[in-house]
């Protein structure tokens, strides 16, 4: 289990991106353990709020860079890319409010 800082702003908070360089059955179990809801989940990570950060760690999560948790997702083979936007009036993203994955397209 990979979990980089909480330094991507989002709804007011800062926010951590939790992810598996294993599985995406291996992340969904930690998740499931630690209490993060399903609605956090965004393509190949969960987002965790700053105040999370800590017990997501003492957890056994190893804290990493934002760039070595891309790249250790990308060597995985587990990095899912984003799906290109929807024109006006839509948007291909799902719509969280209390998660930085809503960027208020919708």
């Amino acid at each position: 289990m990979l979990v980089d800082p909480p330094q991507t702003p989002g709804h007011g908070r800062w926010w951590s991106h939790l992810a598996s360089d294993a599985s995406f059955e291996e992340l969904h179990a930690f998740a499931r353990r630690l209490g993060i809801p399903e609605r956090g989940f965004d393509r190949d990570h969960y987002d965790v709020p700053a105040e999370a950060y800590e017990a997501v760690v003492a957890a056994g999560a190893e804290p990493v860079s934002s760039r070595e948790l891309v790249a250790r997702l990308r060597s995985a083979g587990l990095r899912r890319p984003r799906s290109p936007a929807v024109g006006p009036g839509g948007s291909s993203r799902r719509s969280f409010t209390d998660t930085p994955t809503n960027r208020g397209s919708q």
